[in-house]
């Protein structure tokens, strides 16, 4: 009778792997080691002419490499889905309500200004490094719900509402920082890229049930918004804002278009960009350069900083009443998840590569550095996170409200 049980929880647990939440985080980590041992290979050089050759002289049109089309275009589908979900989040979701609402926000806040302060006090608020302190502040959803995914019933279902609500208040923090740190704005052009959203607001508060006049009102603000100094994939974000929720016949505009595009930007666009820009030559790196500041300071953020500041934030806040605390879980297992927020990765990268700018040698370098504390900060994060979450009591009262879930 042992074997049938043991071939059933094989089924289970394979099943469980490819659900969207756990396949994603997997996806993930397989892009960034193969481009890390691509970038490492003898086939290096292409990988780099791949990505970084020029298309056409930069004064033809600004995106001239295939990193820029994948950084500055690509990665735009990407932001508009951040964007659909946080609009769905405000609107009906758990943003909406202020009793679910005040804890995650509380705890990304604190997320998000804790890892910043490490940054800071590792580098010694040094002027080479701080155009980097929002690197570590940022929650990869995918990696981190990749991990949760695999947990099963071990994270109770309002633990997991919350990791994924505090990402998304995350997401809203580092696209603020974008806007307002990595930013170079042009006047007139930001005046044509308002003009562009106002019009797109209007087709909103029409309730226009046309797709493709959304479709190219997004293009043309994210061509609006690149020549504005402000960086492109902000049109995206702004642009999902525009997307109604219903149209005047009832149709779900949002969730239609969410849906869509959900899978594209899950096994497409974040692959690609990761693949694009988690390669990092090790060549010339020694131990010494992973000892340096910049590293030390992007992988204590995520690693330290996130797990502190959320931890220390939830705590507070539950210890004074101000909320309650999250419905049948521990605070082991706030602690695990609080650690889980450390998987910076998506963002973090993206981050990185705006902080610091340029085709110098030195550029080149904080950025390599960058992505390296950026990997193994994530990489400690997520197993560490998932061994305190595997040590903590299951839930098998919410194990038969998910039959899928594996048996772990």
């Amino acid at each position: 009778m042992a074997e049938p049980s043991i071939v059933k929880s094989a089924v289970r647990n394979f099943k469980a792997l490819f659900k969207a939440d756990a396949f994603e985080g997997i996806l993930l980590i397989a892009v960034a080691i193969v481009a890390m041992v691509v970038a490492n290979s003898g086939i290096a050089g292409a990988y780099e002419e791949l990505f970084g050759g020029y298309l056409w002289p930069k004064e033809t049109f600004y995106l001239n490499t295939l990193h820029l089309w994948i950084n500055d275009g690509l990665m735009v589908i990407f932001f508009f889905v951040v964007g659909l979900e946080v609009k769905r989040e405000l609107i009906s979701g758990n943003l909406s309500d202020p009793a679910q609402r005040n804890l995650p926000v509380i705890a990304a806040a604190a997320g998000m200004a804790v890892p910043i302060l490490v940054f800071l006090g590792v580098t010694g608020g040094s002027p080479d490094y701080s155009s980097g302190m929002a690197i570590p502040a940022a929650t990869d959803i995918a990696f981190a719900m990749g991990v949760i995914g695999l947990l099963g019933t071990r994270v109770p279902k309002s633990l997991r509402l919350f990791l994924l609500t505090v990402a998304i208040v995350d997401d809203i923090g580092a696209v603020a920082i974008i806007a307002i740190f990595y930013s170079d704005p042009k006047i007139m052009w930001l005046l044509i890229s308002l003009g562009v959203f106002l019009v797109m607001l209007g087709m909103m508060w029409m309730k226009v049930r046309h797709v493709s006049l959304f479709i190219l009102g997004t293009i043309i603000l994210w061509y609006c918004v690149l020549n504005s100094g402000v960086h492109a994939t902000i049109a995206g974000v702004l642009a999902a804002f525009t997307i109604p929720m219903q149209t005047k016949d009832g149709y779900s505009m949002l969730d239609n278009v969410e849906h869509s595009l959900v899978p594209w930007s899950a096994y497409m666009v974040v692959p690609i960009f990761g693949f694009a820009n988690a390669g990092v030559s090790l060549e010339g790196l020694g131990l010494e350069n992973l000892l340096d500041p910049l590293p030390l300071a992007v992988a204590a953020g995520l690693v330290v900083g996130k797990q502190v500041g959320i931890f220390s934030a939830v705590w507070l806040a539950v210890k004074s009443g101000f909320v309650k605390m999250p419905q049948n879980c521990s605070w082991p297992e706030v602690w695990g998840v609080s650690i889980l927020c450390g998987i910076g990765f998506t963002m973090s990268l993206f981050i990185g590569e705006l902080a610091f700018p340029g085709s110098d040698e030195m550029a080149r370098l904080l950025r390599e550095e960058a992505k390296i504390g950026i990997l193994l900060g994530s990489l400690i994060s997520a197993i560490l996170g998932y061994t305190v979450l595997r040590l903590t009591t299951t839930h098998p009262d919410e194990l038969a409200d998910d039959p899928d879930s594996p048996v772990v």
